[in-house]
């Protein structure tokens, strides 16, 4: 599932195309929005609030997630798509550019003034005009007791982390996934290197924890299993993590990040 930064990034190319022009058609292929037509609509702007994408076209918002497999192109009038036309969710076209939405795992339009009954669940967006790290923090530490990687990918406290940013700040911090979040030793700067992370990242096409953009040397832990550690040479682990039936996968060094002991 992409991340926060790779959102951001999709956002600001959507706004940068297709805001302040009039829609000369759309064509929205999910059932629930077979027949709107929102032709002759100013689209007025594109931004993203953690994973979720608001595209705000006159009165309404179209509220679209990437999930797993989505994403949107943009094509010039008559340019061929680069994904077969089946995948397509949602078309916007005008003058200038045709944007589409492949594999989107959520496709919907609220009024414009109810967007948050889609994304007002979202904790700070960590890529957001309004981050407010002592909210975050106040609803990480809101249950000390949870394993800190399944409370960084809980959008509910800070919205922005992946698989990918979980597992790398967990070894950047020294501290198993399976820590509770009240015993981590700095959980500030945890939040505030996850930040800077995505920060840093979303201008670039490939992400990199380590500053290395080579392939295959931009991350420390993350999809590296029965790899050697880059700092200690031990075998990198990987494992299940989250609530059942919503389990990820989570990366870690079992020297570097110490296996928490059970209470007792």
């Amino acid at each position: 599932m992409p991340e926060g930064d790779t959102v951001w990034r999709t956002a600001r190319h959507l706004d940068r195309a297709l805001s302040g022009s009039a829609l000369l058609a759309s064509d929205f292929r999910v059932p629930a929005l077979a027949t709107l037509d929102l032709s002759g609509q100013v689209v007025d702007a594109t931004l993203s609030r953690g994973k979720h994408l608001l595209t705000r076209i006159g009165a309404l918002t179209l509220h679209t997630h990437l999930k797993m497999e989505g994403a949107w192109h943009l094509y010039r009038p008559g340019s061929p798509w680069r994904r077969p036309a089946h995948e397509a969710r949602v078309v916007l076209r005008t003058g200038d550019w045709t944007a589409v939405g492949f594999a989107l795992g959520v496709v919907e339009v609220v009024p414009r003034d109810r967007e948050d009954s889609v994304v007002g669940h979202l904790g700070p967006d960590l890529l957001g005009p309004d981050w407010d790290e002592d909210e975050a923090l106040r609803r990480l530490r809101s249950d000390p007791g949870r394993e800190v990687g399944d409370a960084l990918l809980d959008q509910r406290n800070l919205a922005g982390i992946g698989n990918l940013y979980k597992s790398e700040l967990c070894f950047l911090a020294g501290v198993h996934p399976r820590l509770p979040v009240g015993e981590v030793p700095d959980l500030p700067r945890l939040v505030r290197r996850a930040r800077a992370a995505l920060d840093a990242n979303k201008e670039r096409v490939e992400q990199t924890l380590t500053g290395d953009l080579r392939r295959g040397r931009q991350t420390w832990v993350y999809r590296r299993e029965a790899q050697p550690c880059r700092r200690c040479g031990t075998t990198v682990r990987v494992g299940l993590q989250g609530p059942e039936g919503r389990e990820r996968a989570t990366y870690w060094c079992p020297s570097c990040q110490p296996e928490p002991r059970p209470e007792g």
